[in-house]
């Protein structure tokens, strides 16, 4: 499905960036693939992007995600689209609904001691803090549960697997709300979903923001901080980065944890679910892939087997 895509978006990321002369590209660039999944294919051409989404999205949702990342109270924090969201969500290229974002630069993947962690906490910061006057009406609910559900689907689907045991029943003693099988608690707060450094690019003018828009929604914020609480207890982030990442969080008044007392309880729930998920995909993918785990793979489910022998902080509060 991906593969049959890539012709119709690369025509349409060269229009997007060459208006004025649809047939011709001018400034001698070439069409470079950034991603091709089909939960989200990426192409670029100069300075514009062009995103297919998954087949069967929402346009509703969409139309709502797109309508807050070029809200101007989000600017400075969301990459906004390129055109109107109507429009931007109106192009159709294989039955998965087309947008067209400015180009930023992403992280570097290869120098960890830079990563933006005190970027990317304040950004979440002001994300969580957006006033619930600017939210559109039928702004779904954000889609990290429901995404980490799909990541255990595909384990199961994936056959069995020796590993697969302790990912199973670390889920299994995670609220219902975790696993996307009851309404999440604390639905009025804006969240990304998904966040990891991935979802950040620095901009034209320097400044980092935040992409992706897919599993933007209403939830619980402490979401948005689960996968690098995860890393950290699983031991793949420093204490120091956590550190950073989590007193800048503070500082810019998040309020996904209290501002001078422990954070676990709140971050606990979806800390443990992220690593599942984490522990599916590895698990999955390694299947799929015909290899063997890799050591942060292990690593991941070795956090998942110590996490089934204890029942998740406050888990009778989040049941519901």
């Amino acid at each position: 499905m991906t593969a049959d895509v890539l012709p119709a978006l690369r025509a349409k990321v060269r229009t997007a960036a060459h208006p004025a002369a649809p047939d011709a590209c001018v400034c001698g660039t070439d069409t470079t693939v950034l991603a091709d999944r089909p939960d989200g294919t990426v192409v670029r051409h100069g300075r514009t992007v062009a995103k297919a989404h998954a087949a069967g999205t929402d346009p509703a949702h969409l139309a709502a995600r797109l309508a807050v990342a070029a809200h101007p109270a989000l600017d400075g924090v969301l990459l906004p689209p390129l055109g109107p969201p109507e429009a931007a969500g109106a192009v159709e290229a294989a039955a998965r609904p087309v947008t067209y974002w400015p180009y930023g630069t992403p992280v570097d993947r290869d120098d960890p001691d830079a990563a933006p962690w005190e970027a990317a906490a304040t950004l979440l910061a002001r994300l969580h803090r957006t006033p619930d006057s600017v939210l559109p009406p039928g702004l779904p609910s954000m889609r990290g549960p429901a995404k980490a559900a799909r990541a255990v689907a595909r384990l199961r689907a994936a056959g069995p697997h020796p590993a697969a045991g302790p990912v199973l029943r670390a889920w299994s003693v995670l609220p219902a709300w975790a696993r996307d099988e009851a309404p999440m608690p604390g639905t009025r707060t804006l969240c990304h979903g998904d966040f990891h450094l991935g979802q950040l690019v620095r901009a034209a003018a320097g400044d980092w923001l935040l992409i992706d828009i897919d599993d933007l929604g209403r939830g619980s914020p402490a979401w948005d901080l689960a996968r690098p609480a995860a890393w950290f207890a699983c031991g793949l982030l420093a204490p120091e980065e956590w550190t950073r990442f989590l007193t800048a969080y503070r500082g810019a008044g998040g309020p996904a944890v209290p501002a001078d007392s422990d954070p676990w309880p709140a971050l606990d729930v979806p800390a443990r679910a992220l690593t599942a998920q984490t522990a599916a995909l590895a698990i999955a993918k390694s299947v799929a892939q015909e290899r063997p785990l890799d050591e942060v793979e292990v690593s991941v489910i070795d956090a998942c087997d110590r996490m089934a022998a204890h029942a998740p902080e406050l888990a009778g509060r989040c049941a519901t």
